[in-house]
């Protein structure tokens, strides 16, 4: 070899499935030794975005849930990014929090440096290089609505990186019925309140065929000049009042069998001493 000469690696292309192959070694050292290897966490939510006439129209639910335990019956899904951009969170609550987050300080930050109102599009890069970067470990399902100098955009960003630009989405457990609403019903150049009562039927509908789904309906409507957040817009979910009295005679329902068995019960002595102050 001279004196000098330098040998340039050529980086080798395409994916690394090093992280694969660790996570199965890890899953089957798991089951051998009789655990369970984690598995992904139910999670529920309707959201929904549209883009009418004037600008965006942002729709979620407000019910929060832990597997079958509902943990927040008035929880806001729809984040702050910027006044002109706002963004529908679903999946894991605590994640879409810190990534909408994060998401509204870089946005911040840019505007700072460049002197001007940021773009949807930016957003949209953020999200997608954040999410991609950690392969599907952030469990945020995110959809971006804003308007900017180029006009109303909507996006649709997915947990693995991969986003679409759509003039209607649905994201969530209940996007299906959602979407079925707003495929029926969705036309473009709606007006406002048309707009605002299609997004409120996309999401009742999440909400009443999804059991992740539920509470109050929370709407975002973003056109050039202003930024309306109407908290409860509706709710579809109000509790109502008892009918009747349930309350039946002793005897109305026939007991067709009666078993007893006797418990043995164990005494156990119970000294108490009593602790001396002085």
């Amino acid at each position: 070899m001279l004196k000098g000469e330098r040998f340039l690696n050529t980086p080798v292309g395409g994916f690394s499935f090093e992280n694969c192959r660790r996570n199965a070694a890890l899953e089957s050292e798991l089951r051998q030794l009789g655990y369970k290897p984690p598995t992904a966490k139910k999670t529920g939510t309707t959201i929904t975005g549209i883009i009418f006439k004037d600008g965006v129209i942002l729709g979620a639910d407000t019910r929060a849930t832990d597997d079958m335990v509902v943990a927040d019956k008035n929880c806001i899904k729809i984040h702050h990014i910027a006044p002109n951009i706002y963004c529908c969170g679903a999946g894991c609550a605590a994640d879409a929090e810190v990534t909408t987050q994060m998401m509204a300080s870089n946005i911040q930050l840019h505007t700072l440096s460049t002197g001007r109102k940021p773009r949807v599009v930016i957003v949209n890069r953020m999200l997608k290089q954040m999410l991609f970067r950690y392969q599907g470990h952030i469990g945020a399902s995110v959809i971006v609505g804003g308007v900017d100098c180029t006009g109303s955009h909507l996006y649709a960003v997915y947990p693995h990186g991969s986003t679409d630009k759509l003039p209607f989405v649905a994201m969530g457990s209940g996007s299906a019925a959602a979407m079925a609403v707003l495929e029926d019903r969705f036309k473009p150049n709606m007006e406002e309140e048309a707009g605002k009562q299609l997004v409120r039927e996309a999401i009742t509908a999440g909400i009443f065929s999804d059991l992740g789904s539920g509470s109050n309906v929370d709407l975002c409507i973003i056109t050039e000049n202003k930024t309306e957040f109407l908290r409860a817009f509706d709710c579809p979910n109000k509790k109502g009042q008892r009918q009747g009295v349930y309350r039946y005679k002793k005897g109305t329902t026939t007991v067709l069998k009666e078993t007893v068995t006797p418990l043995a019960v164990e005494l156990v002595e119970e000294v108490v001493q009593r602790m001396d102050t002085e």
